[in-house]
């Protein structure tokens, strides 16, 4: 039997899009982000179940990369300053959050975040040879200090100290983008290996449940969501915004990726960039 004859439907449905010009990918994209949004939506009713799910998602990534350091013992592929990103953003929600919550969040943070802390010294230390620090080119402060300004500027209207709801705010907007020097390293590369391609895909899974969280809450409100707190109205809207900015950052590998596994490839490979 040819390839053809060993073609699934799925598979025929991503070589139809395949073909397809980029306006029609571009619509298609959007009902099918539609069609899961409304179905999440049946199937959820609690819309704090949204990030509890986002979270565990996010886990679950982290470890198909500790199982990749563990077996394969080698970190190539993996941007270590979206490790130590990431690591940043969940010391901070985890410390705020035991400030100002303390709930099944506060936990779930804290399992990442020591999963993340054990990542970064397999790369740091152990698996350091295989490290690849010359593709790892994004520099830190280009994205920590417009997310401190932005924190100190817009951030929740509640009752717990200023410093506090500053960085819970500086959390939400670096977490928006630290996925950024992962994403370039893969460009640098094109072709990304299955255990640092399933996580990337499971951060934006994670952050499109997040961002369902959002659409919910402002659907059910009519709008009125947006404007319930924040310094000048601003701190909602600003969360949304960072949601939706980090899936769609994350839309485009996603796509690749699930091209990859419906085409039964085990390497994603990236477009060249133009």
């Amino acid at each position: 039997m040819g390839e053809k004859g060993l073609q699934t439907p799925a598979r025929k449905v991503f070589l139809w899009v395949r073909k397809q010009s980029k306006k029609v990918k571009t619509v298609l994209g959007v009902v099918t982000c539609l069609t899961l949004l409304i179905t999440l939506r049946l199937l959820i009713h609690d819309h704090n179940h949204f990030f509890v799910l986002a979270e565990l998602v996010h886990f679950i990534g982290i470890l198909c990369l500790i199982y990749k350091l563990s077996t394969l013992k080698t970190c190539s592929g993996l941007s270590l300053k979206s490790q130590v990103l990431t690591a940043f953003f969940l010391a901070v929600r985890v410390f705020c959050s035991f400030i100002m919550e303390g709930d099944i969040h506060t936990i779930l943070d804290f399992v990442t975040l020591a999963a993340t802390l054990w990542v970064i010294y397999m790369m740091k230390f152990k698996l350091k040879s295989s490290f690849m620090a010359d593709l790892d080119s994004m520099h830190y402060w280009y994205l920590i200090v417009p997310c401190a300004v932005a924190a100190f500027l817009i951030h929740p209207s509640t009752a717990h100290n200023f410093f506090f709801r500053v960085l819970w705010a500086f959390c939400v907007y670096m977490e928006s983008i630290s996925v950024l020097p992962q994403l370039r390293l893969m460009q640098n590369v094109q072709i990304i290996e299955p255990f640092t391609a399933h996580y990337v895909f499971a951060l934006g899974v994670a952050r499109f449940l997040g961002c369902a969280h959002w659409i919910n809450q402002v659907y059910d409100t009519s709008g009125a969501y947006l404007y319930l707190a924040g310094r000048g109205y601003f701190w909602i809207p600003m969360v949304f915004l960072a949601e939706i900015v980090q899936t769609f950052i994350l839309a485009d590998f996603c796509y690749y990726y699930m091209k990859s596994v419906m085409s039964g490839q085990l390497l994603v490979r990236l477009p060249q960039p133009v």
